[in-house]
């Protein structure tokens, strides 16, 4: 098994964002449906041949991983880690507009306030109106690509589809992959891809990927975890439409007063053997290693890794448990091991695995 979830972690912010790059959505799918039966390797085929470069939806999020409720706090760029566990926890609704790789605007529909990001080529903004605010960064420019990417190329902009690539990477040896009933989710009948770890060392019971019939794109995305009977973490579109949005949806001028921060942008590194990136961030201790294989693995990141403000910011405190040598982070599907000499653990496993493979390093 591969272990696409490394590709986003970001290393700065591993206590939250790990949880984000190991997870996927779950969906509240429609009646059965009857659909001409495939096996697996086809549905998989599908999602591959899906050519949906375009589209507009709402998409809807929940969690159930164990992590308190944390209140709304403002546009990631300049939250950050407090940003993206929040959207960790509870419930939210995001209206989505995509077209090609460079434009992208996401609208977290919070109850009294409203918050975009919102990519137009290079141009990256952030904006909360509960406060007013405003972050923008300058996406560094990709290299040329011999076939269009799909249509979900912007840090940050989580959709089924981009969840249901990540984990489709992760089948092999220690996987089964079956199709359940066909569904119906945004109005749209569709496949039930099953993925489910042959090992009983993860925590992780199943991944459920709704494929839409038509197209081949992934609606749904369900993931549980072992021991618990509600979904672990959800998202999925409520409707969706595959045409391309009104352009003007992806301009976007800071409102008057509004206070605007200019972000550096973090410039890509690509983790050990793999072709995804993320943020450059300087270790002193060396690269992260990799224990393990399948499911069940556990990466291992160095001292210096993670920042000393980021390991003693009072949220990773509060979201963090004592435990011998450190403290550790631990929800339903996800469980990071911080110890007190600056080594970072973390996977898909229960504590005592991280611990043991601390021990051995």
């Amino acid at each position: 098994m591969t272990r696409p979830w490394l590709r986003w972690l970001p290393a700065a912010l591993v206590p939250v964002a790990l949880a984000a790059a190991a997870l996927a959505g779950s969906y509240q799918a429609g009646a059965a449906t009857s659909l001409p039966p495939k096996t697996a390797e086809e549905v998989i085929a599908m999602i591959g041949r899906a050519d949906v470069h375009a589209l507009s939806g709402t998409l809807q999020q929940s969690s159930d991983l164990g992590l308190p409720q944390l209140p709304s706090v403002g546009p990631t760029a300049t939250q950050g880690p407090a940003s993206v566990m929040e959207l960790l926890s509870g419930s939210h609704t995001v209206r989505v507009y995509l077209d090609g790789p460079a434009k992208a605007r996401f609208q977290v529909m919070d109850m009294l306030a409203e918050r975009d990001l919102v990519r137009n080529g290079n141009d990256l903004w952030l904006y909360n109106s509960a406060d007013n605010s405003a972050a923008h960064m300058t996406m560094p420019a990709e290299p040329a690509r011999a076939a269009a990417p799909r249509a979900t190329p912007t840090p940050g902009a989580i959709t089924p589809d981009v969840v249901a690539q990540h984990f489709l990477a992760a089948v092999g040896p220690t996987t089964d992959v079956t199709v359940g009933d066909g569904t119906a989710v945004a109005g749209r009948t569709a496949y039930q891809l099953v993925i489910k770890p042959r090992s009983t060392g993860t925590l992780v019971d199943s991944v459920t990927i709704a494929v839409d019939s038509a197209s081949g794109l992934p609606l749904g995305v369900e993931v549980r975890a072992r021991g618990q009977a509600a979904a672990a973490f959800s998202l999925a579109f409520t409707d969706v439409s595959l045409s391309a949005p009104d352009a003007a949806l992806f301009s976007f001028t800071p409102p008057r007063g509004a206070a605007v921060e200019e972000k550096a942008t973090p410039q890509p590194r690509t983790l050990p053997g793999k072709t995804g990136q993320a943020p450059q961030v300087k270790a002193t201790g060396g690269r992260p290693t990799v224990t393990g294989t399948g499911w069940d693995a556990v990466i291992a990141m160095p001292s210096g890794t993670v920042p000393a403000d980021v390991r003693s910011a009072p949220m990773v405190a509060q979201l963090t448990q004592p435990v011998a040598g450190g403290r550790a982070v631990t929800t339903s599907l996800v469980t990071v091991l911080m110890l007190d000499d600056g080594r970072v653990f973390a996977g898909m496993v229960p504590l005592e695995r991280l611990q043991a493979a601390a021990a051995t390093k």
